[in-house]
């Protein structure tokens, strides 16, 4: 019982410095707070006044729309170059490995701008016979427009990084469930569908989430091609007012409510993937009572009774 009551002791100095820095915590946050609230260099009447003005409005759904459209292209092709990255053709591997290696090389930015001014190299887009007749063409920039550019730089670039994401989530796939599936006489593609991919999916959605969350940022790189995105709203606005920083918070707060409500749907998704895998919080909990508990109970028999 000297060595439940030693633990208990050792335990005890932890608790301490624990609740001790969550009272140095609370102290800083509120302090931050009382600090931001009270700045009248923010113009928190003017972030209220413009927060849902109908510009703000307007860019606030093209961000949304330009991070839904992006995410979907970049996840179908970033799952289509992770089964050809692993694929055993080696032109495929190797055509694979060269896209990703090129997009996640390069800045989104400069991918944005060059995407934008795709007319200086190539005045006008046709089809038809390599080498040979045109059947029909079009004036680059009547595609290429700001909306087309920013998802054709925001999709391309996500595909890299998806990629790597789904080969790895694949690969963690224990290579017994591939073989099983081939024993069973199962198409490549199918077991993939049926098999490997959700078993995968623990992996996957981690990472993708917090790729959904960069996506929603890297939106406002778009501002720099005429996007009229969030950030390029709120910049038209400033640009006539003058009211920089206000117009900023009002940019601050939509993303960070943004990514806040993503970050809960994540947490969700991940909870639903984790099943079976571990135990839920609850129960860890109730086991970690139930064994301070028993702590206390084997302590209490053992001190001397007057």
């Amino acid at each position: 019982m000297d060595a439940l009551r030693n633990v208990a002791r050792a335990q005890a100095p932890g608790r301490f410095r624990q609740r001790l820095s969550w009272a140095f915590t609370l102290i800083i946050a509120a302090y931050v707070i009382w600090s931001v609230s009270t700045n009248k260099n923010f113009e928190w009447p003017v972030v209220y006044q413009w927060f849902t003005e109908k510009t703000i409005m307007e860019g606030l759904s093209v961000t949304l729309g330009l991070t839904v459209v992006s995410m979907a292209i970049g996840v179908a092709l970033g799952l289509l170059l992770a089964v050809a990255r692993l694929s055993t053709n080696v032109l495929l591997s190797g055509l694979s490995g060269l896209y990703i290696w090129f997009f996640r090389g390069t800045p989104l930015l400069v991918q944005l701008i060059f995407w934008y001014n795709l007319s200086t190299l190539f005045p006008r887009v046709s089809l038809g016979i390599p080498f040979g007749a045109e059947w029909v063409s079009w004036n680059t920039n009547d595609l290429i427009t700001p909306l087309t550019a920013a998802i054709a730089g925001l999709a391309l670039n996500e595909a890299a990084y998806m990629a790597e994401i789904i080969r790895g989530g694949l690969l963690s796939v224990d290579n017994g469930q591939v073989e099983t599936t081939q024993a069973f006489g199962m198409s490549r593609s199918r077991a993939l569908r049926r098999i490997i991919i959700p078993q995968a999916m623990r992996a996957i959605v981690p990472p993708t989430g917090n790729q959904l969350i960069s996506m929603i940022k890297a939106t406002s790189l778009v501002s720099v091609i005429a996007m009229g995105d969030l950030l390029y709203s709120v910049q038209a606005i400033y640009n006539r007012t003058f009211e920089v920083i206000p117009m900023l918070m009002v940019a601050v707060i939509w993303y960070l409510f943004i990514t806040s409500l993503l970050n809960i749907g994540q947490s969700a998704i991940e909870r639903y993937y984790s099943r079976g895998v571990r135990r839920p919080a609850s129960e860890t909990r109730r086991s970690a009572a139930a064994k301070a508990n028993m702590l206390n109970d084997a302590i209490g028999k053992d001190q001397p009774h007057e």
